[in-house]
């Protein structure tokens, strides 16, 4: 890699979910680690989660009057073209005053209007597509920025061939760096430490299907007491299955939310989850036995291309959303029960992970900064 100066100017754009969120941070701290004198800008949309996330990472974020085009019929929709020139109106004003060296997009609904003006203003940009299955927005982008880094392999079916790095997706290092002992991480949940651990979670917010497994899942697990669960259910879901069936399970601990996410994958055996980039990158990271529950709610369907992705090679299960209730705990138990069928998903899960991603990509955008000088 070429000399750069200490002093460089980056922005990164995106956020919307913690999908997006925590990968640019990581990729952020990277950058700060290599280039400790580099000026880091986040770009996001107003009243998304990282104008609260980004800050408190300790980096300065500016904000986008910016939100998704719906697909179905929606009176939102009427306010798309005036937000997305409001947009690029002050993602040009940022680039002007800010003058970056390269700027990066992570996806989300800030990334198409600064990288449009990014790159029509010249200035060397790169796009991290975190799915399995390429976003519109990089699509379009893929044609005019110099790099584009990429999780998974045969992603020229997107992208051209010559600007791809197959670098992995960013993890947060408070997930894996200090691994923690599964007997404490049981402990701290008020488990039992040689008990086989099931940890169900549908992401930060929760997810409907998942819940609505566990709140009826007395049938299966009462016979069931030497098999023990996190559930994480969502803040907004608690007040609705707090009292389920489910819940009530002496070997269920129900929670709203999972501030020690280290612990909970710590303590679990097998992992009930969505198929969310960066779901997929923690437990490829971790090496967990998954069973994969991917939304049906997400642009393109996606996370099914991102749970297929790991099935062809053995390395999780594939639960489909309409069939989480009857299907999701047998085939969870028949992964707690069977050690050797585990230990496969658990070696071929961790023969993806990509530790170095967030390094990676701070090395491509680094050599970015002397295009065009």
């Amino acid at each position: 890699m070429q000399a750069v100066a200490k002093n460089i100017k980056v922005i990164i754009s995106g956020g919307g979910t913690g999908g997006h969120i925590f990968p640019a941070i990581a990729i952020a701290d990277a950058i700060r680690a290599k280039l400790p004198q580099a000026d880091i800008l986040f770009v996001g949309a107003k009243g998304k989660m990282e104008m609260e996330r980004v800050p408190k990472a300790g980096y300065p974020i500016k904000g986008l009057w910016i939100s998704g085009f719906q697909r179905s019929l929606d009176a939102r929709n009427l306010l798309f073209p005036l937000k997305l020139l409001s947009s690029l109106i002050a993602a040009f004003g940022i680039l002007r005053s800010f003058r970056p060296d390269v700027v990066i997009g992570v996806g989300g609904y800030a990334s198409g209007p600064l990288l449009e003006m990014a790159v029509r203003l010249k200035i060397p940009a790169l796009i991290q597509e975190q799915n399995s299955c390429a976003g519109a927005t990089n699509r379009i982008l893929a044609r005019k920025v110099q790099k584009i880094c990429v999780a998974y392999p045969d992603m020229d079916r997107y992208f051209p061939a010559g600007k791809l790095r197959v670098t992995g997706n960013p993890v947060r290092k408070a997930v894996y760096a200090h691994p923690v002992p599964r007997e404490e991480a049981r402990a701290f949940f008020g488990l039992d430490p040689q008990k086989p651990t099931l940890l169900v979670f549908g992401g930060s917010l929760g997810a409907l299907s998942l819940n609505e497994a566990m709140a009826e899942s007395p049938e299966v697990l009462s016979p069931r007491p030497d098999i023990q669960v996190i559930w994480q259910c969502g803040q907004s879901y608690h007040a609705r299955f707090r009292e389920s069936p489910g819940a009530l399970l002496p070997q269920v601990r129900l929670l709203p939310f999972l501030e020690r996410m280290d612990m909970a994958y710590a303590a679990a055996d097998v992992v009930a989850c969505r198929a969310g980039a960066l779901t997929i990158s923690e437990l490829c990271m971790l090496g967990k036995a998954a069973i994969l529950v991917p939304s049906p709610f997400v642009a393109e369907d996606h996370q099914t291309k991102n749970a297929e992705a790991l099935v062809v090679r053995g390395a999780a299960k594939m639960v489909k959303n309409e069939s989480t209730g009857k299907t999701l705990l047998p085939v969870a138990i028949e992964l707690l029960t069977d050690t050797e069928l585990r230990h496969s998903l658990e070696r071929n899960i961790r023969a993806l992970a990509k530790p170095d991603a967030a390094e990676a990509i701070a090395d491509e955008a680094i050599a970015l900064c002397n295009v065009g000088k």
